[in-house]
């Protein structure tokens, strides 16, 4: 269908445009002013009923899963239609039920796959525990599929490399979590995290550098009850330590805690925090942050 485009007229020739199909062209010479070849109609297709039952091309690929989310599943209701389940009783049910029970067994057709399945399980339960974005997700699916080519699983635990993945999509996405952190939800202890990031960042080379200790401020702030003031001078604290070169070699998630404890005791109008509260929150000793607080004096 054409439609006339009233308020603009063509470059060449001041005649009227009209829009047919995905262009827009002048009626007295023919020029194409614009193109719209993008399809902006659904992305599901209906054969039956346009209202109610709306059929999808199927999920997204995704390296989460091990088969890329390809396979299919044998649901327990019949019938296309949301809600709709017809009763199968007897011999008829009993068959599906083989089938679908030897169709889930055939999904995973090696010890390689089981592995896979357990670890991705893994890294979705981690990262949905952790608030971390679906990205983060695919990459430490990724990477733990790396580590499986490369023979790194001998002699490590399947959880420790699933926890050691995302910590290192964390690191090399600049996303503040410490192991502790990671090791608190996983399945696998921060010692089986370690070695298995280690063994990570040994054979597969992960561009990872040092943390910057900012990343931790708004979180810790908002942990201990802190509010923007206090973070903001917590902030110039921890530039004058960047900019004096004694960050190096200190615990960056200490380092956080420390300036936003110094920076805390500046304003009256905030609650005090202890040192204890401070290092609890950054899971350091007192004497971190007792440490870099007479660093931050001596500036």
């Amino acid at each position: 269908m054409a439609e006339t485009d009233s308020s603009a007229v063509c470059p060449e020739c001041d005649g009227r445009l009209r829009r047919r199909g995905t262009e827009i062209i002048c009626e007295e010479c023919g020029l194409v002013v614009a193109e719209d070849a993008i399809d902006r109609g659904p992305e599901w297709r209906s054969f039956d009923d346009d209202e109610t039952d709306r059929r999808r091309t199927g999920a997204p690929l995704t390296r989460s899963r091990h088969d890329r989310g390809l396979s299919t599943e044998i649901g327990f209701g019949s019938g296309s239609r949301a809600g709709y389940s017809s009763r199968v009783t007897g011999r008829k049910r009993r068959q599906i039920a083989r089938l679908r029970r030897e169709h889930t067994r055939a999904r995973i057709a090696s010890k390689a796959d089981r592995n896979q399945v357990y670890g991705f399980t893994e890294i979705r339960r981690v990262t949905a525990l952790l608030s971390l974005p679906d990205s983060a997700r695919e990459q430490a699916c990724a990477l733990f599929e790396s580590a499986q080519t490369e023979g790194l699983f001998h002699g490590r635990s399947l959880e420790g490399f699933a926890a050691a993945a995302v910590y290192a999509i964390c690191r090399t996405r600049s996303i503040a979590r410490t192991t502790d952190e990671i090791a608190a939800v996983a399945r696998a202890d921060r010692d089986e995290l370690t070695v298995a990031y280690n063994a990570l960042n040994r054979e597969l080379g992960l561009p990872t550098g040092p943390i910057d200790p900012a990343q931790y401020l708004p979180r810790y702030a908002s942990k201990l009850d802190l509010g923007p003031p206090v973070e903001r001078r917590a902030r110039e604290y921890l530039d004058a330590l960047l900019e004096a070169g004694t960050v190096g070699g200190r615990n960056p998630s200490g380092v956080a805690a420390a300036c936003l404890y110094k920076a805390a005791g500046e304003y009256d109008d905030w609650p005090s925090v202890t040192q204890a509260a401070a290092a609890d929150v950054a899971d350091v000793a007192s004497v971190t942050i007792r440490s870099t607080v007479s660093e931050i004096d001596s500036l």
